[in-house]
């Protein structure tokens, strides 16, 4: 089957420990570090699979779940269910780090706080997530943003996956990274919409999701 990578990058600066988290004090340091809050990774094969996955990270990891030991290695089943050596059953593969990847704020869309679900529950389903993955990103990132004015929200393909490479076998035939990050605004700002991409998944298929803040 044709492999398939689809890697879409959501970025929206947000206030909190899952977007861009300012790590000192110092103004450049500042600009620089920024915290990959909560990427999880569903694994979906068409019948039960061992995995291997591991993370080329341009960055430091700061907390893995199942640990990280130079890779993950789980059972998967086409639900998403995953079991790991020790019998343990997970939902998904988690991380978080900190980089200095930078993201281009410059073509987005801006959000009224309040509509912010709303718009999350639309947009993450036309760039591919499922009831399931889309609610669990709503659940982890609406507290952080509906309450701010607005919220321009980016996409950013190629700068995330560029610092977050996976090694994925068997190699899946489809893969969709959505990443997102929001920067909170005081007022509406005019910015260039990008065009929305259409997914296609298809056998094996590997999601995952995230978020930075951008300030």
């Amino acid at each position: 089957m044709k492999k398939k990578v689809i890697a879409i990058v959501i970025v929206i600066a947000a206030v909190c420990i899952g977007a861009v988290y300012l790590l000192s004090t110092d103004e450049s340091l500042e600009e620089q570090n920024t915290y990959a809050a909560k990427p999880v990774m569903y694994l979906y094969p068409k019948e039960g699979t061992e995995v291997k996955v591991k993370l080329d990270y341009d960055g430091q990891l700061t907390c893995t779940y199942p640990a990280y030991d130079n890779g993950w290695q789980v059972t998967a089943q086409p639900d998403g269910t995953l079991v790991a050596a020790n019998g343990k059953t997970y939902s998904y593969l988690f991380w978080e780090g900190k980089s200095d990847t930078d993201y281009d704020m410059s073509r987005g869309f801006v959000v009224k706080g309040t509509d912010t679900a709303d718009f999350l529950q639309t947009t993450l389903s036309q760039l591919g997530l499922e009831p399931r993955e889309y609610n669990e990103f709503i659940v982890y990132w609406l507290p952080k943003m509906q309450d701010n004015l607005y919220n321009l929200i980016t996409f950013q393909t190629d700068a995330y996956i560029n610092s977050a490479k996976l090694d994925i076998t068997p190699e899946p035939d489809s893969v969709l990274r959505v990443f997102m990050a929001y920067q909170a605004l005081e007022k509406p700002i005019e910015v260039e919409a990008p065009e929305l991409p259409q997914v296609e998944r298809t056998g094996f298929t590997v999601v995952e999701w995230g978020g930075t803040e951008v300030r």
